[in-house]
C-alpha cells in the first residue's frame, strides 16, 4: 500500500527537510544577533531583544518544530515502505547522523529557551561556529544518500573536516575584519 505512494512519501520527506535545514540554520544566526543586542545599551538592548526573541519563537515553533517533526515522519513511513533500506550499511550510517541532527536539534532548542530568558551562556563567536553543525551534517547526509556507499562517505567526511577548517579560518579573516571595521 505504501509502495503505491513512495514517490508522494519521498517528495514530502525532502521538502520537510528542506524545511528544517532552514531553521537548522538560521536560528542560530538568530542567537548571534540576540547575543550582541544582549550587550547593547538601553533602550536598544530591550527593543533588539524582544524582536529577536519573537523572531526565534516563530521561526522555532512555526517552522522548525513542525519541520523536524514531519520529516521524521515521512522518513519513517520510507523505511516502513521499503524496510530493504535497513539492510544497507549507509542507511545505518545515514540514521547515525539523523540521530546527531536530533541531539543538535534539541541542543538548539536548549539554547532558544535559555536566549528567551536572557540567560546568555555562549558568545556571539561561538554561536558563529555553531550555526556550521546542521551544515556538516547536511553534507554527510547528502555524500550518503547520493553516493549510496558505507565506505565512500568517508571522503564525504573527510571533505566536510576540510569545510569545517576553512569555515573556521574564515570566521577567523571575518573576526580580524569586524575587530578593525565595527560596521562589517
Amino acid at each position: 500500500m505504501l509502495l503505491e505512494y513512495y514517490g508522494y512519501i519521498k517528495a514530502l520527506h525532502l521538502i520537510f527537510v528542506v524545511s528544517w535545514f532552514a531553521a537548522l540554520f538560521y536560528l542560530p544566526r538568530l542567537f548571534v544577533y540576540q547575543i550582541e543586542a544582549f550587550h547593547k545599551p538601553s533602550p536598544e538592548k530591550e527593543i533588539l531583544g524582544k524582536q529577536l526573541k519573537i523572531m526565534a519563537k516563530r521561526l522555532w515553533f512555526i517552522i522548525g518544530w513542525p519541520s523536524s517533526i514531519l520529516a521524521t515522519f515521512f522518513g519513517v513511513l520510507l523505511l516502513v515502505a521499503n524496510s530493504s533500506l535497513l539492510q544497507l550499511g549507509w542507511m545505518h550510517v545515514k540514521l547515525a547522523f539523523i540521530v546527531l541532527l536530533w541531539i543538535y536539534h534539541l541542543k538548539s532548542h536548549q539554547m532558544y529557551k535559555q536566549l528567551q530568558l536572557d540567560d546568555v551562556r555562549y558568545s556571539s563567536t561561538f554561536m558563529r561556529l555553531w550555526n556550521e553543525g546542521a551544515t556538516l551534517i547536511l553534507f554527510a547526509v547528502i555524500f550518503l544518500v547520493i553516493l549510496k556507499s558505507s565506505i565512500n562517505w568517508i571522503f564525504g567526511v573527510i571533505g566536510i573536516f576540510v569545510l569545517g577548517i576553512l569555515l573556521m579560518l574564515g570566521f577567523k579573516l571575518y573576526k580580524r575584519i569586524r575587530e578593525k571595521n565595527p560596521e562589517a
